[in-house]
């Protein structure tokens, strides 16, 4: 885990070496790094936004050796067919899954995701994209519920367009910010706590009506037992 958050923290340091020693295969490195965090549910702690955003970052740099339009078309691929498997998994090995990586598949997970499908139905596998964990468990959950594959793969298809297209031109136009420069961990950092506040909000109000909820069930029960 360590090893996984120092990666994270930095990526870009840890990029530009990979491709100062293999190249073109740095590559490879990014379509599997997207495609296991997108298609695998037992891998949701791969980088994701910080990962597309630093390699914008990278490709910005001429000198990088990383050639922006094919990073994207890599990363685009990788983010559609990695949503694509884990939809399949999902629908075909669902409850399996569950029951065999508990502690990975937990099913806190599971649950938050389906209340963003009960409160955005299908455009939860756009929105997710832009969720840590969320992103990873959409396409499952999406397969497990057996939504139709067409309707699932054009909101796959609009998401990782999305996603790519937002987060990689971000890197490309803030990595020439002397300050992002100079402080591109804490902006990586930056992103990441940005990312998962939106699920730290839903946790925080699901866990504030429950309150309310049993408030209101203890005030009809008291008013019931004094009738």
């Amino acid at each position: 885990m360590k090893e996984t958050i120092d990666f994270i923290l930095h990526i870009q340091e840890h990029l530009t070496t990979f491709i100062s020693q293999y190249g073109t295969l740095v590559y490879g490195l990014l379509f599997l790094i997207v495609f296991c965090e997108t298609g695998l549910v037992v891998t949701p702690f791969l980088p994701g936004d910080s990962l597309l955003f630093a390699v914008g970052a990278l490709a910005a740099d001429a000198s990088s050796g990383l050639n922006f339009w094919l990073a994207a078309l890599v990363l685009l691929a990788a983010a559609i067919l990695g949503d694509s498997l884990n939809y399949w998994v999902g629908r075909e090995f669902g409850s399996w899954t569950m029951r065999k990586f508990p502690r990975i598949v937990k099913p806190a997970h599971i649950a938050k995701t389906n209340e963003y499908f009960v409160r955005y139905g299908g455009k939860t596998i756009i929105l997710a994209r832009f969720v840590p964990i969320v992103r990873t468990f959409a396409p499952f959950v999406a397969g497990s519920g057996e939504m139709g594959y067409k309707r699932f793969m054009f909101f796959n298809v609009t998401g990782a367009i999305l996603w790519v297209g937002l987060l990689l031109p971000a890197g490309w136009f803030f990595c020439n910010i002397p300050i992002v420069k100079k402080n591109f961990e804490l902006v990586v950092l930056g992103i990441i706590v940005i990312s998962v506040m939106p699920m730290i909000f839903e946790i925080a109000r699901a866990k504030l009506n429950a309150k309310q909820n049993a408030k209101q069930t203890a005030k009809q029960t008291a008013k019931q037992t004094a009738k």
